[in-house]
């Protein structure tokens, strides 16, 4: 007949304690200290052992809570990791190359990636994880919707300080550009791309997320000779990941039960 188990009880944490860790800042701490002191008792850790333990889920909390700080002023979204992809989407992809760039070695060479296919089949979810994958690491990271950025290079020109905005984006090491060439580009848009492109070059890595190849954007930019120049720099040494299938957001949407459907609020 097998012995019942024994309820773990947490060690009890004294006030005196308890005061001590926040004081010294360490107040999270005491999520985790009560289990952790039972883990010592059951598993006779040594006084070393056990402040290891305690120190690294310590260690690990900051970082954790550093990183996430991180990505939100890179403009990341938190759900769009590598570790939330759905590999069983549906849909395809070279994943050799997909292996490569999470390794982020094109960040050394000051190379470019371009994540293309048509909308809706995720190439914002790898954009974002790649994103923080380089955020993990401590490498400055910035992701922006082409649209938002190009607004906000023309809104700089009313206080004079698009050269401080192309500086400040020419000097991020990795710079995401989202839903490039989604619409047309003025001549102020076309000339700011140009200056981008022109600024980064050779100098930092840029990863752009496109619903158009490059042989399209020409046609949607004003000056031909600044987007041909812009595109051909962009384009060289730039790893292209075409991404074909159904629409990564559609299939992960929950199904809902027909009947249980009001039909009024069906859309």
């Amino acid at each position: 007949m097998t012995k019942p188990t024994k309820p773990i009880v947490s060690e009890p944490i004294s006030t005196d304690l308890k005061g001590a860790l926040r004081q010294l800042k360490l107040g999270p701490m005491l999520d985790t200290l009560p289990e952790r002191l039972t883990l010592a008792r059951q598993q006779h850790l040594s006084h070393a052992a056990f402040l290891e333990l305690v120190l690294a889920d310590e260690a690990n909390r900051r970082d954790t809570s550093s990183a996430a700080r991180r990505a939100q002023a890179a403009g990341l979204d938190p759900a769009m990791r590598l570790d939330s992809w759905d590999e069983s989407a549906g849909v395809r992809y070279d994943h050799t190359l997909w292996n490569d760039l999470t390794s982020l070695r094109f960040l050394d060479g000051a190379n470019r990636a371009l994540l293309l296919g048509a909308v809706g089949v995720g190439k914002t979810h790898l954009a974002t994880a790649l994103a923080h994958i380089a955020v993990r690491r401590r490498i400055p990271t910035l992701m922006l919707r082409a649209n938002s950025m190009f607004k906000r290079l023309k809104a700089s020109r009313l206080d004079n300080s698009t050269e401080a905005e192309m500086r400040r984006l020419a000097q991020i090491r990795l710079l995401v550009i989202d839903d490039f060439a989604l619409q047309p580009m003025d001549a102020t848009a076309t000339a700011d791309f140009y200056e981008l492109v022109v600024a980064r070059h050779q100098k930092a890595s840029t990863v752009v997320t496109s619903n158009r190849g490059p042989d399209e954007w020409l046609a949607i930019m004003t000056d031909p000779m600044l987007a041909e120049s812009a595109v051909d720099r962009l384009t060289s040494t730039a790893h292209e990941l075409v991404i074909e299938g159904p629409s990564y957001p559609r299939r992960q949407k929950p199904s809902v039960d027909s009947t249980a459907t009001n039909p009024d609020h069906a859309h």
